[in-house]
């Protein structure tokens, strides 16, 4: 209406830090338990976050676990992270409380370096700013994830998130979405290739999803003939079970691009045989152990290995808008953050479909 003045909910700047409940592992391979800790105080340039829900990736895994070797405890795992601002930074013009709003793997970077500029911040060259288990850029303030109640974050590292589509079914995009966006953007996939998808868990039934959306005839290749159904329904037109004696001989020289999500051990060898000429294969999923390159595998044909790690604030709000053109959204489990510890040993089984969320209103229960 015509001179109707909106209220909208004052910028602030605190001076305190916020006070905050999460689960926690106190030390390296510990259980998750009940922690209450302080946030940062927000900077004029921040927003405070109000945590809705939160994925479980398998990073959250190796990293409690310290099986990457770079863990800071106490540990708040978390970079899935879905919430509503509840309050802005004086000088903050990009959000309003009130908006939807994700966060994802990090949460700074130095801005100045090549990578930084080139839109590549989770390549900093002077080290990211983890969302847990990392030191602000003080050099002194440890950051802690989104199994918690909240976050203070700066405005540049927030993300726009769909509108109309479940926050929890979101959650898992800012981790598991970009991370199989980016290396399928990157391929330059003209419509009608051939793409393989390996393993199809947290990564590999998004990285299904997108491939399709993009065009790809898409073949999920697992160990478990048992998800051949679920292939289909995400839109795979073939399924491949390594199981089977012949599957290697009979798909050799078969796919123009194969991402590989997979975190547990594997022959990658074996994998790159199904390649055809000039094409290539993209890690994502991080195995805890080396993984051995034979030579002829590469040679042979001159097909290429690269890796690639999630993407960086550009690149993930271009994922996010296209997810939401295309109703790409994750299948999920949603849980009580009182049942963490049971999620991480089912994660390790696989036994989900196909990512855990916590609702953190869970967290306001005793």
């Amino acid at each position: 209406m015509s001179g109707t003045k909106i209220l909208r909910p004052p910028k602030t700047t605190r001076e305190t830090k916020i006070s905050a409940a999460g689960y926690a592992a106190l030390a390296a391979g510990a259980r998750l338990d009940r922690w209450e800790f302080e946030r940062r105080a927000p900077g004029p340039a921040d927003v405070v976050i109000d945590i809705l829900y939160c994925g479980i990736c398998h990073t959250d895994i190796h990293m409690v676990r310290d099986e990457w070797n770079i863990g800071q405890y106490p540990m708040v795992p978390g970079h899935e992270i879905v919430g509503r601002v509840t309050e802005v930074g004086s000088d903050v013009t990009k959000w309003k409380a009130g908006d939807p709003v994700g966060v994802g793997c990090f949460v700074d970077s130095c801005r100045q370096c090549s990578a930084c500029r080139d839109g590549d911040e989770q390549y900093c060259e002077q080290g990211a700013t983890l969302t847990y288990s990392s030191l602000e850029r003080d050099g002194k303030t440890i950051t802690y994830g989104g199994y918690s109640t909240g976050i203070v974050v700066n405005e540049d590292y927030v993300y726009r998130l769909p509108a109309g589509k479940p926050l929890e079914r979101l959650a898992p995009l800012l981790c598991a979405g970009i991370t199989t966006y980016s290396p399928l953007r990157r391929a330059g996939l003209r419509g009608g290739e051939s793409v393989g998808v390996i393993g199809l868990g947290g990564l590999g039934h998004i990285g299904v999803r997108i491939a399709r959306a993009m065009g790809a005839n898409v073949t999920v290749i697992s160990h478990s003939p048992s998800k051949r159904d679920d292939a289909k329904r995400l839109g795979a037109e073939d399924f491949i079970a390594t199981s089977e004696p012949d599957a290697f001989t009979r798909n050799a020289g078969r796919f123009d691009f194969i991402l590989d999500t997979v975190s547990a051990p594997h022959d990658v060898n074996a994998l790159i045989g199904l390649l055809r000429r000039n094409a290539s294969m993209v890690l994502v999923g991080a195995p805890p152990q080396p993984v051995p390159i034979a030579a002829f595998s590469l040679i042979q044909n001159r097909r290429r290995l690269g890796g690639s790690m999630i993407g960086g604030l550009r690149e993930t709000q271009e994922m996010l808008d296209f997810c939401g053109d295309h109703g790409i959204v994750a299948d999920v489990e949603v849980i009580p953050i009182q049942q963490v510890n049971e999620a991480f040993e089912r994660t390790l089984r696989s036994d989900v479909r196909y990512r855990f969320v916590i609702d953190l209103a869970s967290l306001k229960n005793p």
